[in-house]
């Protein structure tokens, strides 16, 4: 398979460069690896989400007022074909006798809009979501979680926790409790770069221990 935008799965690309959505924000260095898919990041991941070249004209008429957003943090890891959910429940109410978003237009001036925002669908920094995983609105993805592949995730991930299956259920943490308390309030991923140059040789281990001992050194 040859691919004009990812010439290999080996690589990806920072997404922040790539975004034209004024409704995605996205941090430093968090990448995208859509070789498998051949679609730039926003094309393919991003569902519904107002603003984009299919929408741009009716958000912009400010017809729908403020919208849910998509938040990713900084040195994420997305893999080809993940999928984040927007637009909350598209108008379709499950509480009401039926979920179909009847259209003022064909059915007259008594339609009430079933539109309910989620909220704002946000992934921390240092997470990575594995290949064709899906995330619903208005989800809350902790620092340093992991996604499993194919997982649904419908509800929120808590920081350094592995989430698999439909629906995603937490397996385990990556590391203990004090171990992932040290790391949030490290907060590695806002260091300065030379800092963090600096620290490679305890990042590329699992010596928490050891690099937090170097940041308490500098504080």
């Amino acid at each position: 398979m040859s691919s004009s935008i990812f010439p290999s799965w080996l690589g990806g690309y920072e997404i922040k460069a790539h975004v034209r959505n004024p409704n995605i924000t996205v941090g430093e260095h968090t990448y995208y690896s859509g070789y498998y898919h051949d679609k730039h990041f926003e094309d393919h991941c991003v569902r519904y989400l107002l603003g984009d070249h299919s929408s741009k004209a009716v958000w912009e008429s400010g017809i729908f007022g403020e919208v849910d957003q998509l938040i990713i943090g900084k040195y994420c890891s997305i893999a080809s074909g993940a999928t984040f959910m927007l637009a909350g429940n598209q108008g379709h109410r499950h509480d009401w006798i039926s979920s179909f978003p009847f259209d003022v237009g064909k059915f007259g001036d008594k339609v009430k809009s079933g539109f309910e925002r989620a909220g704002d669908t946000v992934i921390g920094n240092d997470v990575w979501i594995g290949s064709e995983c899906v995330i619903m609105p208005g989800v809350k993805i902790g620092d340093g979680a992991v996604i499993g592949a194919r997982a649904v995730v419908t509800k929120d991930v808590a920081p350094y926790s592995v989430v698999v299956g439909n629906p995603g259920q937490e397996i385990k943490q990556r590391f203990s409790q004090a171990q992932i308390a040290m790391l949030l309030e490290m907060k590695w991923w806002d260091w300065p770069l030379d800092v963090l140059q600096a620290n490679m040789d305890i990042m590329c281990s699992n010596d928490i221990e050891g690099l937090y001992q170097r940041y308490l050194q500098t504080r």
